[in-house]
């Protein structure tokens, strides 16, 4: 529908309804170019204003709101946020597949579409391998807004004396990306508040933060595993990425064998970067419609489940050190401020990547489907639950937060990328802020189990598959 036609229908509906709704965050299309129709399929890639849509009018925007206790009594005590690292350059993996899509495409595609023509005559290929993945200015803003939305939805908690007090505690992985993130969320703290006289330590724990590189077993048995990978190998040799690929060549007129899935790919992904880095709809984005965004998301999310998600029990299992010292800080608060001490870390901001949060999500049952995801099952997951772009984009982050709500009712609330979430296993009643002793009840098998040397410790007789 054109969207004047969409307009005369929202006025008529709400001037014969009375309804009064704002649809000032409602955005036509056709009405926002800059925003690429299949921005919302970019995986790993994508931005996080395709979680939070309302951020394209305001960055800042934050609803309260969502943070509903069961008495005014309520008092936030600690705050955790695991967060994602923000908008990044590609890898030299990826520059040097989007290196060989680009030749191809200058040397080859013989079609006359308007966008090609501006790829061949105004488009240069500005990516480098010494790119390798560093943090790009978006990036950094991704962190400053972000630490600023925060302090907004917690004042009691994230804000300046404590800060400059200690009770706030940084964390981050030893990547660039991650501590260039860590810097940029202090930056908006400090930018916020005005401090200029002082600066604010982090501290580097890639057992914490890459716990995946310290962990033997999913090294062997699938990161550095080629089979672990095979139902992702046959979807990408399957026939509806086939597909994707056959509808790539068409579209630049060129032979269907020179279009592989890894040429696909680095398509894929040259829209992606260009829209995350730029905010820029690419003419790279013409190559692929909806359906094929879906088809290349799924590959995508294929990986992601069997390398970081339920696919194998040692994919979540390399998350114990990370879940044991989230829930042992929280153990430390609840304890000080039932003995009316001072919580000596209120706030703990640590930084990482997709590869931390997905395995800590997934430990704590998140977006379980009930069907495996597999190389033959894409057209029926089309509702799944599991969906990477949608879990963690670029500055994905996972918030728990504890409240005493007075005589020994302690809470905990989850949000996901600022949105509340029911922790799985929990009834209704309990669902928005369950008491945190349910929360431990819940995963009582992890907490007395879980061990992170034994889990990673390479066996003959482990299980592999969940």
């Amino acid at each position: 529908m054109p969207s004047f036609l969409w307009k005369i229908f929202f006025i008529h509906f709400i001037a014969i309804t009375g309804f009064s709704m704002c649809f000032c965050n409602f955005i036509v299309p056709e009405e926002n170019p800059k925003i690429p129709p299949i921005a919302k399929y970019f995986s790993t890639k994508g931005r996080y204003e395709e979680v939070n849509p309302y951020l394209i009018k305001d960055i800042l925007a934050v609803n309260r709101s969502i943070l509903q206790p069961p008495s005014e009594q309520c008092r936030e005590i600690h705050l955790t946020a695991i967060i994602r690292h923000g908008t990044r350059y590609p890898t030299t993996k990826n520059v040097k597949k989007m290196q060989k899509l680009y030749d191809l495409v200058m040397t080859s595609a013989s079609a006359t579409h308007s966008w090609l023509h501006e790829i061949k005559t105004q488009w240069r290929m500005w990516y480098t391998e010494d790119m390798d993945g560093r943090l790009v200015q978006k990036g950094v803003d991704d962190l400053k807004h972000l630490a600023v939305r925060l302090s907004k939805l917690f004042p009691s908690m994230i804000l300046e004396k404590k800060l400059r007090g200690g009770l706030i505690k940084f964390i981050t992985s030893s990547k660039h990306r991650c501590v260039n993130s860590t810097l940029s969320f202090k930056a908006g703290l400090t930018e916020l508040w005005g401090i200029k006289d002082v600066e604010f330590d982090h501290a580097v724990n890639d057992a914490l933060m890459r716990f995946f590189d310290h962990c033997t077993r999913f090294v062997e048995e699938v990161d550095n595993n080629p089979s672990a990978m095979t139902e992702v190998d046959k979807f990408k040799h399957g026939p509806e990425m086939k597909r994707v690929q056959q509808k790539i060549a068409e579209r630049l007129e060129v032979p269907y064998n020179l279009i592989s899935d890894d040429m696909a790919e680095a398509a894929f992904y040259m829209c992606a970067y260009e829209f995350a880095i730029k905010t820029v709809n690419s003419p790279w984005c013409y190559l692929f419609d909806e359906i094929d965004a879906q088809v290349m998301e799924y590959s995508l999310d294929l990986k992601q489940f069997w390398k970081r998600g339920y696919g194998f029990d040692i994919n979540s299992k390399s998350s114990c050190i990370l879940f044991h010292d989230v829930f042992s800080r929280m153990d430390q608060a609840v304890n000080a401020n039932k003995l009316g001490q001072q919580v000596t870390e209120e706030v703990t901001v640590q930084v990482g990547h997709a590869e931390t949060l997905l395995p800590l999500l997934t430990l704590l049952g998140f977006f379980k489907d009930a069907t495996t995801l597999t190389s033959t099952n894409y057209a029926s997951l089309t509702q799944r639950s599991f969906r990477t772009s949608s879990i963690v984009p670029y500055a994905a982050n996972l918030v728990l937060v504890l409240y005493d709500c007075g005589g020994g009712d302690v809470r905990l609330q989850a949000l996901l990328n600022e949105k509340p979430v029911t922790f799985p296993g929990l009834t209704d009643q309990q669902s928005s802020m369950p008491l945190y002793q349910d929360v431990k009840e819940r995963y009582r098998d992890l907490l007395n189990g879980c061990d992170f040397e034994n889990e990673c410790q390479l066996f003959k007789d482990h299980p592999t598959l969940m």
